[in-house]
């Protein structure tokens, strides 16, 4: 037997997945004991670079910067969603006037690092007398960024839904406009979540770049602590801290991508159900006209 895109493994084909599989567990566990010994065996696991956690201002400190960090990313995400949704919409357009400039900003702004972004933003714009800050100069870089990719996940979104749910909607007297916004796009948006959620882990780490500008989030804090002498400089702990943080909310991230994918295909299966499975009222009409047509 086969599916559409691979053959379907047979008994020796599974061992030998299973063998790979156990051969790249024990590679894994090999790799992760031998860092941990290099760490133990430099220290890194002593007392004196862990006291830092002890100490209240520091751990406020760590807590302000957890803080900077899900600002930029809440702000930049809900812009970006934004701005891929309009731009997706443009694209979309029957308009030449209006689908090739969004063409043209979307392919633009995708494919300039976000590095160069967030620095032209914030070093090059103040020389032409403009002056957007710390936090807006991260922010806007996100949002031009992700936004122009989330764009592409919409369009690609909205042309993969079936055509009879616009031609639908425009024999019901929709225009275009509203059959892009009340149908297609809300079906692309349920479609495509996994893809969203994913770009937005993305943005998420990608606030970390903000540091290059001084911008005071988890990696600049973890940077700042990582060069304390009082503390035997403990740069790999404090990196290990942050990593945890970081690790923790993506995972809280994708486990809402996972929430809501489950929760859409309840709601599915429930209204299909719903539609499949007669009232009793409408099996008592269907029954009383059966009988008047009988007699």
């Amino acid at each position: 037997m086969s599916s559409v895109l691979y053959d379907i493994p047979g008994p020796k084909a599974k061992a030998r997945n299973a063998t790979f599989g156990v051969v790249a567990s024990l590679v894994v566990i090999a790799v992760l004991g031998f860092i941990g010994y290099r760490f133990a065996a430099t220290g890194q696991f002593d007392p004196l670079k862990w006291s830092w956690l002890e100490y209240q201002t520091i751990q406020l400190d760590l807590l302000n910067a957890l803080k900077a960090t899900l600002s930029a990313f809440v702000v930049g995400a809900a812009l970006a969603l934004v701005f891929g949704a309009v731009f997706a919409l443009a694209r979309l357009s029957d308009h030449a006037w209006l689908r090739a400039p969004a063409a043209v900003v979307v392919e633009f702004f995708r494919a300039i690092p976000l590095v160069i972004l967030i620095f032209t933003l914030y070093y090059a714009l103040p020389k032409a007398g403009v002056t957007v800050g710390v936090f807006w100069s991260l922010v806007i870089g996100l949002t031009l960024y992700n936004g122009s990719v989330l764009a592409e996940v919409f369009r690609a979104g909205v042309e993969a839904m079936p055509k009879g749910q616009s031609e639908a909607a425009y024999a019901l007297g929709l225009r275009k406009s509203q059959v892009m916004t009340t149908v297609l796009l809300p079906q692309a948006v349920r479609a495509m979540l996994p893809t969203i959620i994913s770009q937005l882990v993305v943005l998420l780490k990608d606030t970390a770049l903000g540091f290059l500008i001084t911008y005071q989030e988890l990696l600049f804090e973890a940077r700042y602590l990582g060069g304390l002498g009082e503390f035997g400089r403990p740069i790999i702990p404090t990196a290990m801290v942050v990593a945890a943080v970081y690790i923790s909310l993506c995972m809280l991230l994708s486990w809402l991508a996972n929430y809501l994918e489950r929760r859409n295909r309840r709601k599915v299966r429930y209204a299909g159900a719903a539609v499949a499975k007669p009232t009793v009222a409408e099996t008592q009409d269907e029954l009383k006209i059966d009988t008047l047509q009988a007699e």
